[in-house]
């Protein structure tokens, strides 16, 4: 169930420009011809609001590739795969954030353990999408990260939390916890964001209407300061506002 996001006011004026950095020449293609489908098209098909739509102006097949593409080319968004021969994606994107701090970045991998989960969040990744998500997941991290938030699949959420908590330094360096005045119903609300729970599903367990988790969610997003779930969640995760 993909994450959901705060609708962005304005929509933009032109298609944002995409580099796409991935090791298979085969994967490159379908992502392009994907991401080519008219913006009407895509909201139809997968129901995701992507304004002006997307255009790929450079793909990479290496990482050192990648840091020169994305260095001459300055697009908006990079789809970045973490496994990239000569230089890992890891290691570009880490480059990139010296060289290119103003584009975005979300990694495509088909394959994501834990701890480079938190290691892509610390290099400066802005969404973690799997290779194997549904299409709308894709279209629905590329709008949030361009709209300058963060985006992580729910399956890969857990897997985030459980790095979280178990780091060695986390309850030394986590600032002390603070309730943020959060009610009892916010704190069931969160539990379930943790866990990956979209609106639909959590609405369903607490016996509530989806407008009414919305309601708390927003309350949340102002009293947490977050600007998205996943900013949420590793709030929560931090702070210790979940058992």
């Amino acid at each position: 169930m993909p994450v959901e996001l705060v609708e962005r006011k304005t929509r933009p004026s032109r298609p944002a420009r995409v580099v796409i950095a991935d090791d298979e020449c085969m994967f490159r293609t379908c992502l392009r011809q994907l991401l080519a489908v008219p913006p009407s098209v895509v909201q139809e098909c997968y129901g995701t609001a992507v304004g002006a739509g997307f255009d790929v102006i450079g793909e990479a097949s290496t990482g050192e590739e990648t840091v020169e593409c994305v260095t001459r080319l300055k697009p908006e968004l990079l789809l970045l795969d973490m496994s990239m021969p000569r230089m890992s994606g890891l290691e570009a994107l880490r480059e990139l954030q010296r060289a290119v701090p103003e584009t975005r970045t979300i990694i495509l991998s088909g394959t994501l353990d834990k701890s480079q989960l938190l290691a892509a969040i610390q290099g400066g990744a802005q969404g973690l999408v799997p290779k194997a998500c549904a299409t709308d997941q894709l279209f629905q991290a590329m709008v949030a990260v361009q709209a300058g938030q963060s985006w992580i699949a729910p399956s890969l959420m857990t897997g985030l939390m459980d790095v979280l908590r178990a780091r060695p330094d986390a309850a030394a360096s986590a600032a002390p916890a603070q309730p943020f005045g959060l009610t009892r119903r916010e704190r069931e609300v969160l539990s379930f964001v943790v866990q990956g729970c979209g609106n639909k599903e959590i609405a369903s367990r607490l016996a509530v209407s989806e407008e009414t988790v919305k309601h708390h969610l927003t309350r949340m997003f102002d009293k947490v300061g977050a600007g998205n779930r996943l900013e949420l969640a590793l709030a929560a995760t931090r702070n210790d506002l979940i058992t």
